[in-house]
């Protein structure tokens, strides 16, 4: 997906400049230019930030239509929606279905060794909640720390401010619920 081309044309159509963005969203001109070209991946927690000062969420800026009469209900993994920028060492959220036509998001979330959702902890409104089941992952909410492994799970207000991060050499793997869909 070229994440750049669709933030600008999303940015254009709410009649917003890269200034009055990068204002909105505590970013620089300059740092909205380099997205917007696709010389730069933003990490999560900055998209988070650019998609909130348009205002649109996540699901609904890498939402796929989800266009049958009848409702969706089995998904191959290559159908689920990229909606974390990917490019290498970064985090993967993949989300099962369109999260707009659902009270429930559910995420497949793949963090690299090293990585996490960026230095700026996320907050949104919803509950959140995950199991681990590869490798280990420091999650922070609200200032409490847990390193959490294989079988251990996490659930909390997304309200809270909070971050992921893998400091391990593995790759980490959670499986996540969110609701409402606002991420």
């Amino acid at each position: 997906m070229d994440i750049g081309h669709k933030l600008r044309t999303i940015r254009k159509q709410r009649g917003l400049s890269q200034r009055e963005l990068a204002a909105r969203a505590g970013l620089t001109n300059g740092t909205i230019s380099l997205i917007e070209k696709n010389r730069t991946s933003p990490s999560v927690a900055s998209l988070k930030s650019l998609l909130d000062a348009i205002p649109i969420s996540m699901a609904e800026f890498f939402s796929t239509l989800e266009e049958s009469q009848a409702p969706k209900v089995f998904y191959k993994a290559e159908e689920f929606t990229e909606i974390a920028p990917v490019s290498e060492g970064q985090v993967s959220l993949r989300q099962l279905g369109n999260a707009e036509h659902h009270a429930l998001q559910v995420l497949h979330e793949t963090y690299p060794a090293g990585a996490d959702t960026g230095p700026e902890l996320l907050s949104h409104n919803g509950e959140e909640a995950g199991i681990v089941v590869r490798g280990s992952i420091e999650v922070t909410v609200d200032g409490n720390v847990a390193v959490l492994n294989v079988g251990d799970g996490y659930l909390f207000d997304s309200r809270l401010p909070h971050r992921f991060r893998n400091l391990d050499d593995a790759v980490c793997v959670i499986v996540s619920a969110c609701t409402p869909p606002s991420f």
